[in-house]
């Protein structure tokens, strides 16, 4: 299917020529069709002789009503752009032009009518001229009269030529369904409308309501006819499960859970109209059917930001309406080109924002965004309309995309921070994994993981710290050198509380001693070599099974203050088992040590 909403001045015409292509009433209020004045969004749709299936929206063309015909016009690829022949170019001509160019639509034709009553060659010449700054700047032309039909034959050829040429929708692209319409019906419940321009909906599907509500499609319908799919582009009702009628508005919309980014803070480039230092402060914001007050910061002509009141679901290239709300008239369109902008807190930042917005491409850039952030998620860029494949410049580390640079940047200051922590404090144990993460400012935790290990350092019992290749312990080196070299001669000769006070080595030096693999510390102030167990076992395995304690001791030529502790360290190794209280026997390759 495809979709086409009207523009044009009131009363030039558009619900009547609707009415004649589809013999359907687009004006649904009983007000509309007595006044014969189209004040809401009206719908209708009709075959055309190639097949193509066509579906209208119908705008209001009253200045009072403009906010509705932006809602029309916004969500629709395709213009019908309506002058009567008998009064030309009017002032909501103007209005509906200036939509046009804002929301950058490419696709539509000019529809001259009324020409029962004068010949439209000078409405269509002032309407080329009017539309020459525009999308629809080449768009073919059609005169007609609804009254008698005439040209409405060529009309339908030429809304099938112009459809012909509108780009294949994304049938699998993420859903983002802008609500024009929300009623209740008894025995269903709450009934939504919208135009489906990407994605696809089927029944059962679970969605987003702007972002915040989980919603279920219970059923669905096109042109009045139930589906069990919908795809784009087309007009769709879906009846949702979840949420009641009074609690949906136009202007919510419908998304792909988890796919799209909730802004409120938008950086854009102005599209067209007058400049952005030119635009009132406090202005109205029209995008798909929303229209939201917002605050504008100009940053130059061309850049600024807006500060939307509400968040809205919008990405990098969206197209937005910049409305008075004073004149209620429109003043220009803008380009997302950032829906997640840094904040701005130092003087100057505004104008090193507008350079940085002055070369950015409208189709954004993967590489400037991560250099931006340092670091982010594959899933965030996807959110933010960025997407493709990892550039030059960028690493991927499980669902983060880092850049380089700054992983770098990472690396060098964690070595330096330990290096000079270890300056200061050569017995120190590094820092650990929190305080790590705290001082690179790492946005997930997971990421030290790599850091250190493509950085020489090392992890061990919660801390990072410099590869265990570094052996001086500083002030305490010297002591821990002599401790070495007595026990070196007597291995399992421990030395008293008051030898190692006599060295200096308190229960920080020794710790450190462990950490750096010099030491090995039992229970009761019993430090040995780390090589103490495996010599040890050796001496044990010669003893006659089961040993006792006092044998143990005569074997290793050792007090009991030693051996103790040490028969227990090699009982908790599984090298050995104890059988009761006196007894124990070495635990032989292959056997269980519990």
């Amino acid at each position: 299917m495809h979709v086409i909403a009207t523009a044009g001045h009131v009363d030039h015409g558009k619900s009547t020529l609707i009415r004649a292509l589809t013999g359907m009433e687009p004006d649904r209020w009983e007000e509309e069709r007595r006044r014969g004045l189209t004040i809401d969004l009206g719908f209708a749709w009709t075959t055309l002789p190639s097949g193509r299936a066509v579906s209208f929206v119908d705008v209001p063309g009253h200045q009072r009503f403009l906010g509705n015909t932006l809602a029309g016009l916004g969500p629709a690829p395709v213009v019908c752009f309506v002058v009567a022949a008998d009064e030309g170019w009017q002032a909501q001509s103007s209005d509906h032009r200036d939509a046009v160019a804002a929301l950058g639509i490419r696709h539509g034709l000019i529809v001259i009518t009324k020409t029962d009553r004068t010949p439209g060659h000078a409405a269509l010449a002032q309407a080329r001229t009017e539309l020459a700054q525009t999308g629809l700047r080449d768009a073919p032309a059609v005169a007609v009269s609804a009254v008698d039909g005439v040209g409405l034959t060529e009309l339908r050829a030429t809304l099938d030529e112009v459809l012909a040429g509108v780009p294949a929708p994304e049938a699998t692209a993420r859903v983002r369904l802008w609500v024009d319409r929300c009623f209740t019906i008894t025995g269903a419940g709450t009934v939504v409308t919208g135009t489906l321009s990407a994605g696809t909906v089927a029944r059962g599907d679970r969605l987003e309501l702007s972002g915040s509500r989980s919603v279920v499609v219970r059923g669905l319908e096109s042109c009045g006819e139930p589906c069990a799919t919908i795809g784009p582009v087309a007009r769709a009702a879906l009846n949702l499960r979840g949420v009641a009628g009074d609690e949906v508005r136009r202007g919510d919309a419908l998304l792909t859970p988890d796919a799209w980014p909730s802004a409120r803070v938008l950086d854009v480039r102005r599209a067209t109209g007058v400049a952005l230092t030119d635009a009132p402060e406090r202005l109205g914001v029209h995008v798909g059917t929303a229209a939201v007050p917002a605050r504008l910061r100009p940053f130059d002509d061309d850049h600024g930001r807006l500060i939307l009141d509400r968040r809205l679901p919008l990405v990098l290239g969206d197209r937005l309406v910049l409305r008075d709300p004073g004149s209620r008239r429109v003043l220009g369109g803008a380009l997302v080109l950032d829906a997640d902008p840094p904040p701005l807190r130092r003087r100057g930042d505004s104008a090193r924002r507008a350079g940085v917005l002055a070369g950015m491409s409208a189709e954004g850039d993967v590489s400037v965004e991560v250099a931006r952030r340092g670091a982010v998620r594959e899933q965030h860029l996807r959110r933010l309309g960025l997407t493709g494949t990892v550039p030059e410049g960028v690493r991927v580390e499980g669902d983060w995309w880092v850049h380089r640079a700054t992983f770098a940047a990472w690396q060098r200051r964690l070595r330096t921070a330990l290096t000079e922590l270890h300056t200061r404090d050569p017995l120190a144990d590094g820092f650990t994994r929190g305080a790590a993460v705290d001082l690179l400012g790492l946005p997930d935790a997971a990421l030290l993981d790599a850091v250190v290990g493509d950085a020489g350092l090392e992890q061990a019992r919660g801390h990072v710290r410099l590869a265990s290749g570094r052996d001086d312990l500083g002030p305490a080196e010297a002591a821990i050198v002599d401790l070495s070299e007595r026990l070196a001669t007597e291995p399992f000769r421990a030395p008293e509380a008051g030898e190692l006070a006599a060295l200096r080595l308190g229960p920080r030096e020794l710790a450190a001693a462990e950490r750096a693999g010099r030491v090995l510390r039992l229970r009761d102030g019993v430090v040995l070599l780390p090589s103490a167990p495996a010599l040890a076992m050796r001496m044990l395995a010669r003893l006659e099974q089961p040993f006792t304690t006092s044998a143990a001791r005569q074997a290793l030529n050792t007090t009991r203050r030693v051996a103790i502790p040490l028969l227990e360290h090699l009982d908790a190794r599984g090298w050995t088992r104890r059988l009761d209280g006196g007894h124990r026997e070495v635990v032989r390759p292959g056997e269980s040590g519990c």
